[in-house]
């Protein structure tokens, strides 16, 4: 620890706020499964996802708050700024997903969707605990395994993205085919933030071992 961290504590506010925002994506991936497995409820769960959402766009927005005033902060500025901006996508495309659900009147998920939305779940569990581990990094393979197998669910689901499309276009209904490949577009780019967000924690982890 350098004189400054010693004399200026550094501010550890901005972990208990990565961690509850890692919490509020986690929560809206696990809706979302939730939603593409039972299509159920789906209005009041679209609605659920939608609260979360703002939910986690508070805490983004204290985040940025309290990177404007803080002195000493417990990583770089732009690092937390990335990994604040990185999770909030995640959430902000389960979001977008979910409200062409309903916007385009879909009441009925199938196994592509399914297979994209538990690639999202399982991805943002990653995340999540990878999260917590920032907050004192011991030794930043544990960190980077968890990003490694985030890496490895993106690719996983850019493979369901193509058996999806493959599946879609053999079909003739034109407006359904637009609907659906706009929702598995959507569940894909899901995955794609994820990935974002695990390089931004791989790059932290790597730093400040």
């Amino acid at each position: 620890m350098g004189i400054k961290e010693w004399v200026v504590p550094q501010d550890q506010i901005f972990f208990d706020l990565f961690e509850q925002l890692a919490t509020v994506v986690l929560k809206a991936s696990e809706e979302l499964v939730t939603l593409v497995e039972t299509n159920e409820d789906i209005p009041s769960r679209i609605r659920k996802i939608k609260d979360l959402e703002h939910e986690g766009d508070r805490i983004s927005h204290e985040i940025y708050e309290h990177l404007n005033t803080t002195f000493i902060t417990p990583l770089e500025p732009a690092e937390i700024s990335h990994l604040a901006s990185a999770l909030d996508d995640i959430l902000d495309f389960i979001d977008g997903c979910t409200r062409k659900m309903g916007y385009y009147r879909i009441t009925e998920s199938d196994a592509h969707m399914r297979e994209l939305a538990k690639f999202i779940q399982l991805s943002v569990a990653e995340l999540a605990t990878a999260v917590t581990q920032i907050r004192k990094i011991k030794d930043y393979r544990g960190i980077e395994n968890r990003c490694i197998e985030v890496n490895r669910l993106e690719n996983l689901a850019d493979e369901a993205l193509a058996s999806a499309l493959m599946d879609l276009f053999q079909t003739n209904d034109a407006v359904n085919i637009i609907k659906m490949k706009d929702i598995y577009d959507y569940l894909e780019i899901a995955t794609d933030k994820c990935e974002d967000a695990a390089n931004v924690l791989s790059d932290i982890a790597i730093k400040h071992s």
